[in-house]
C-alpha cells in the first residue's frame, strides 16, 4: 500500500444505472456528505480552503469557485420517476441538473431492451456527460458503476455503458457495485436471464464486481437490526454503508490509501474471476449499540461468518484465495496481526495453500 505523495488526485466518477443503481447512489450520496460534514446545498461549513481542491473528498467531489462541492455523478435511467425522486428530493440542490439523465420509456425488465432498443437512443448523452467530467478531472482513476443483474436498464444499458467506457477509457480501472438476484427473493421472474446476459457481456469490460443480494441484506436488517419488514430504503442505507467502507480510503486522508488498481492486484487472481464476496461486520441496532463491546478480534471474526455476507452463499466448502480487511476508526495493527492470526487457525475458514 502507499502512500499519498504531494498533492496529486485520483478522482473517481460514480455512475448509478437504473432503479436499483439510482436509489442506492441517492444513499450513498446522503452518507457522504454527511461523513465529510456537506450540507445539502453542497456547502460546507467547516470548509475554510473555498476554491482549493486538494482536499481528500476532492477525489467524489468538485469544488466550484464560490465553494459549492458538486459530487462526481451520473443518475441515468430509462424511465423517468426514479431519477425525478433525486430531483425533488433532499439533495436536489447537491447535483448538477445535467448530470441526472432520464428517459421516457423502461427497459421493461428485457435486457436487449436496455442494451439494443431503447438503450441505444441514451448511451451517447451518458457517454457525453461522462466526457465532461473526465475532463474537469486532473488525474481520473477510474469509474464507479452502481446497477442491478436482473432489471432491464442494469443489465442491459450497464453493458453497453461498460463495453462504451472500455473502448473511450480503456487503461481506466472500472469496478461494480451490482445487486445480484437472491435465490428466494425476486422482483421479476427473467431476472436469471438478464443476470446471465449482462454476467458474459460485461466480463472482459470490468475489473472487480462487488455484489450485493437483497435476500442476505433483507436478513442483515431482520436479524442484527430488529427491523422486521425491511423497505427499500433500509436496505440502500445498509449498502451504502458497505461503499462507504470500501471507498473510505480514496475520500479521507490516512497513512495508507488504497486506489482503485490496489483493489484489483489485491483481490483479482485471474482477470475473469473479480467478484469478491462482500462482508459487513458490526452491523448493530441502536439499542444494543451500548452495550456491545466490539473489539478487533470480534468484529474480525464477524467478518468470516456466513450470517454477515452480503451474499448467500456458503463460503466454509470452499477455500479463499485473497481476503482485503479494511478496518474504520480507531484501530492499532498489533490488534489486527493478532486477529488475524486467530482466524488462520480455525478450521471452518481455509485459505489455499502456495
Amino acid at each position: 500500500m502507499f502512500k499519498r505523495a504531494g498533492l496529486t488526485h485520483r478522482e473517481c466518477i460514480s455512475i448509478h444505472v437504473g432503479q436499483a443503481g439510482v436509489q442506492i447512489g441517492n444513499a450513498c450520496w446522503e452518507l457522504y456528505c454527511l461523513e465529510h460534514g456537506i450540507s445539502p446545498d453542497g456547502k460546507m461549513p467547516g470548509d475554510n480552503s473555498v476554491g482549493v481542491t486538494d482536499d481528500a473528498f476532492n477525489t467524489f467531489f468538485s469544488e466550484t469557485g464560490q465553494g459549492k462541492h458538486v459530487p462526481r455523478a451520473i443518475f441515468c435511467d430509462l424511465e423517468p420517476t426514479v431519477v425525478d425522486e433525486v430531483r425533488r428530493g433532499d439533495y436536489k440542490d447537491l447535483f448538477h441538473p445535467e448530470q441526472m439523465i432520464s428517459g421516457k420509456e423502461d427497459a421493461a425488465n428485457n435486457y436487449a431492451r436496455g442494451h439494443y432498443t431503447i438503450g441505444k437512443e441514451m448511451i451517447d448523452a451518458v457517454i457525453d456527460r461522462t466526457r465532461r467530467l473526465a475532463d474537469n478531472c486532473s488525474g481520473l482513476q477510474g469509474f464507479l458503476i452502481f446497477h442491478s443483474f436482473g432489471g432491464g436498464t442494469g443489465s442491459g444499458f450497464s453493458s453497453l455503458l461498460m463495453e462504451r467506457l472500455s473502448v473511450d477509457y480503456g487503461k481506466k480501472s472500472k469496478l461494480e457495485f451490482a445487486i445480484y438476484p437472491a435465490p428466494h427473493i425476486s422482483s421479476a421472474v427473467v431476472e436469471p436471464y438478464n443476470s446471465i446476459l449482462t454476467t458474459h457481456t460485461t466480463l472482459e469490460h470490468s475489473d472487480c464486481a462487488f455484489m450485493v443480494d437483497n435476500e442476505a441484506i433483507y436478513d442483515i436488517c431482520r436479524k442484527n437490526l430488529d427491523i422486521e419488514r425491511p423497505s427499500y430504503k433500509n436496505l440502500n442505507r445498509l449498502i451504502s454503508q458497505i461503499v462507504s467502507s470500501i471507498t473510505a480510503s480514496l475520500r479521507f486522508d490516512g497513512a495508507l490509501n488504497v486506489d482503485l488498481t490496489e483493489f484489483q492486484t489485491n483481490l483479482v487472481p485471474y482477470p475473469r474471476i473479480h467478484f469478491p464476496l462482500a462482508t459487513y461486520a458490526p452491523v448493530v441496532g441502536r439499542a444494543k449499540a451500548a452495550h456491545e463491546q466490539h473489539t478487533v478480534m470480534e468484529i474480525t471474526g464477524a467478518c468470516f461468518d456466513p450470517a454477515n455476507q452480503l451474499v448467500k452463499c456458503d463460503p466454509r466448502s470452499g477455500k479463499y484465495m485473497a481476503c482485503c480487511l479494511l478496518y474504520r476508526g480507531d484501530v492499532v495493527p498489533k490488534d489486527v496481526n493478532a486477529a488475524i492470526a486467530h482466524i488462520k487457525t480455525k478450521r471452518t475458514i481455509q485459505f489455499v495453500s502456495k
